[in-house]
Order: structure tokens, then C-alpha cells, then sequence
């Protein structure tokens, strides 16, 4: 098995950082790998704790009487200095519960009151976003949104429009348009599902 033998932090910044690993392969070959992480210090990252708690949230929310739309947000980012189809999510503060942080979140992209399911544990466990290189993981979260979209709690770095998309919508969006990876696999469940959410049935 391959092992790690020392840590550097690479970068100070507030959200994300970069950690150099000396690590040695299965062979013995000694070499560097990068990992960026949201954790503050070399102690809090996974592979010294061992522990996976959720960087953040991501949120599944139906809309409508009949929850026959879904909440997404279309966002500009950075990395690829264009729009692109997320959920709405966010960061998980330090000791807060992430299905609190999921219905701050959502009020904050959106202006919607955001009300969680109960589900099974399996559904909510934290998953690994992209884990070639780096540790963070997120929650999802489930659930129905109700009330009206607004742009009065978005901060001044967020360029985001929410989109109450129905099928038809979900079908256009996965042809032509950038979608994040979760978000497209779960909206080919909104699409074919016969009843709302009922890929969560018990496993």
C-alpha cells in the first residue's frame, strides 16, 4: 500500500488550500502529490483525522403543488469563466448541523424557504466531489422548496439566476448546456422517476 510520509501547506487562503504530500508508491518510489483541501491546517485534513464531515451541502429541492419542477441555479464560475447548472449548496460552518446549512443556503441563493426530508442515512452521507485531488466531501440534502425567488440575500461575488426548471426544461439543459456532475446524474432521476423522489426509497 502506498503511504505518506510528511505534509507541507502549500497556500494561505481562506476557502481553499494546497497541501504538497512526499508520498511513496506501493514500490517503495518516492514523489510529490498536490491535494486541495478547505481544511485550515495540515491536522484537519482527512488523511490525519480519518473522519469525513461534510465540507458543504448540496441541495435537491422540489417546487410546485404537483413537485413537478426542480430548484437549480445557473452561476458563473471562474474556473471555466462561464455558466454552468449546479444545485444550490454551500459551506458547512464550523458546529453547524448540515441540514441547517442547507436551508440557509438555500434562502441565501434563492429567497426560498427550504423544508428537508427525512431519509435514509445512506442518502446523506458525505460523498468525495473529486477525489483525484482533493478531500472535500458534501451532504446532500432533500427536500421540497416553497415561496418566491429573490436576489436580496445573494453576496456581491455571486452572479446567479435560479431556475424552477420542469422536464422539459431538465431535457434542454442536459443537452446544451455546462451541468455539474451530481446535478446531472440526479436530474436524469427527476426525469424518469414516475413518482417525485422516488429513487430514496429505503435501501
Amino acid at each position: 500500500m502506498a503511504k505518506i510520509n510528511h505534509v507541507t501547506k502549500k497556500t494561505e487562503n481562506p476557502f481553499l488550500n494546497l497541501y504538497e504530500l512526499d508520498r511513496e508508491s506501493k514500490t517503495g518510489k518516492k514523489g510529490k502529490y498536490y491535494v486541495a483541501s478547505r481544511a485550515k491546517d495540515e491536522s484537519k485534513l482527512k488523511l490525519n483525522t480519518k473522519k469525513n464531515q461534510p465540507d458543504g451541502v448540496i441541495i435537491y429541492s422540489l417546487y410546485g403543488e404537483k413537485q413537478d419542477k426542480v430548484v437549480l441555479v445557473r452561476q458563473y464560475r471562474y474556473s471555466i469563466d462561464d455558466y454552468i447548472y449546479e444545485f444550490p449548496a454551500g459551506l458547512v460552518e464550523e458546529n453547524e448541523d448540515y441540514k441547517v446549512a442547507a436551508i440557509r443556503e438555500m434562502k441565501e441563493e434563492t429567497g426560498l424557504e427550504f423544508r428537508p426530508m427525512k431519509v435514509h442515512p445512506a442518502y446523506e452521507k458525505p460523498a468525495f466531489t473529486s477525489i483525484g485531488m482533493s478531500d472535500e466531501s458534501c451532504s446532500a440534502v432533500f427536500g421540497i422548496s416553497t415561496g418566491h425567488v429573490s436576489q436580496e440575500y445573494l453576496e456581491d461575488t455571486e452572479e446567479i439566476e435560479v431556475v424552477l426548471a420542469d422536464r422539459e426544461e431538465v431535457k434542454r439543459i442536459l443537452k446544451e448546456e455546462h451541468v455539474a456532475i451530481m446535478c446531472s446524474y440526479m436530474l436524469m432521476h427527476f426525469l424518469h422517476d414516475q413518482e417525485p423522489f422516488e429513487f430514496l426509497k429505503e435501501l
